[in-house]
């Protein structure tokens, strides 16, 4: 197989060229998969969900520069309102809302209508705990420490997937997610080139490089899945990633979170069956010096809109069928505090990328910041619950047709989506 052909006209192609036979038996199935939803006119959908790990400061993410309020609330580290030909001010989006200077790739994606905002959004939960807060996130079980699976995890066990795709599922990170863990085979992959790995079903892992994954007794450790998790990645291995060159003029931030969503664009190019991707980036958690147009969560920003805005532009028409939502697990208080900084707060701003999102479109109910307005007088209140905008990618996106096993104990419905997808 020539590595080169492989990366550049994906697995679908292996069958027209008539090397199936040498081609691991899970990329059979794969490209066996691909045939058969072409023949009848299905397109198999992608998620790559993403997640700011810290609490992401909403407000000046997804700037509310038409309220006054904002201003009173943030002397020191406000976004100032839109102004042509100064760079530090805030990016105008529809007359209210702007995006934060640092976060200029966006701007394109929300002109053509590619980039849709859900704000005051997050968990109807209380809690200003990282690790709470990110558990039920993940879970989708606000106020349940006992759910066992991420919700993910619990869409992968709603649709069966008879061709047994070990690419189903990917996390680029260096363990495996709360949201991966269940009872659906999963993969946690930190780096395709050095392919340390953990691997498995609910809490079951295995770390190492290949070797270390055979001798570790991986068909227990994998749920019988380790003979074929090793031939997968070892074929990948043999596709030699680091010779992978972005199309369409992308240019990647040369971070280790820019270095995963460029793994995640490789993955879907290269057709081995990729339906769920999972990146995080941390950093978000900005109690002192926060810093306005730049400083410590313009920096982060720049890095994670430049990132976002690459792995758009070099997957090109193939973002017809993926959508990229990003999520953090609480927002932060409405005013600043006595470091120039933000402490935890409670609701926050989601954003939703591709080409079959209706995009150019803050949605969701705004609260307000005055002081009546605000979730214990101190945080931008609730007025999406993240389940629901979880829930419309499941069902009209990734085609779900079972919400209540994907959120237990909520409901869900078409009536609390908010109509970013069609």
């Amino acid at each position: 197989m020539n590595r080169r052909f492989f990366i550049r006209s994906g697995g679908i192609a292996l069958a027209s060229f008539g090397v199936m036979n040498i081609a691991p038996s899970f990329l059979q199935r794969t490209v066996l998969a691909e045939a058969r939803e072409r023949m009848t006119g299905a397109r198999r959908k992608t998620l790559i969900a993403i997640f700011q790990r810290g609490a992401v400061d909403g407000l000046n993410m997804v700037v509310p520069f038409g309220e006054r309020a904002y201003y009173d609330l943030r002397p020191s580290i406000a976004i100032a309102k839109p102004a042509a030909g100064n760079a530090e001010t805030a990016i105008n989006l529809d007359g209210f809302f702007g995006l934060h200077p640092g976060m200029a790739p966006f701007k394109s994606l929300w002109d053509s209508k590619r980039l849709a905002i859900v704000h005051a959004a997050g968990s109807p939960d209380n809690t200003r705990s990282h690790f709470d807060a990110q558990d039920y996130m993940e879970s989708a079980t606000p106020g349940v420490k006992s759910t066992a699976d991420g919700w993910l995890n619990r869409y992968l066990q709603s649709k069966a997937d008879p061709d047994g795709r070990v690419f189903r599922a990917v996390s680029m990170t260096q363990n495996m997610p709360r949201v991966f863990q269940g009872k659906a085979p999963t993969l946690a992959i930190s780096n395709l080139a050095d392919f340390t790995i953990r691997a498995g079903r609910s809490s079951a892992s295995v770390q190492g490089g290949f070797e270390q994954i055979y001798d570790q007794a991986v068909n227990d450790s994998l749920g019988g899945t380790g003979k074929e998790t090793f031939e997968a990645v070892n074929y990948l291995k043999k596709v030699n990633p680091a010779q992978y060159q972005p199309q369409n003029g992308a240019q990647y931030p040369r971070t280790p979170f820019g270095n995963r969503l460029l793994q995640i664009a490789q993955l879907i190019k290269a057709g081995v069956g990729l339906e769920v991707a999972f990146a995080d980036l941390g950093g978000w958690d900005t109690h002192v010096n926060e810093g306005s147009a730049r400083g410590q969560l313009g920096n982060l920003l720049q890095q994670f809109s430049n990132s976002i805005a690459a792995l758009y532009t070099d997957l090109g028409e193939r973002m017809d069928d993926v959508v990229i939502l990003t999520m953090s697990e609480f927002g932060r208080t409405a005013r600043e505090n006595g470091n120039r900084g933000t402490d935890h707060g409670h609701a926050n701003g989601m954003f939703v990328i591709g080409n079959a999102v209706r995009g150019g479109k803050v949605y969701g109910q705004w609260p307000g910041l005055k002081t009546e307005q605000l979730y214990e007088g101190r945080d931008l209140a609730l007025t999406t619950d993240f389940r629901d905008v979880f829930g419309e990618i499941a069902k009209r996106h990734l085609g779900t047709s079972n919400l209540q096993a994907v959120f237990p104990g909520y409901a869900a419905s078409d009536a609390k989506f908010k109509g970013f997808l069609g």
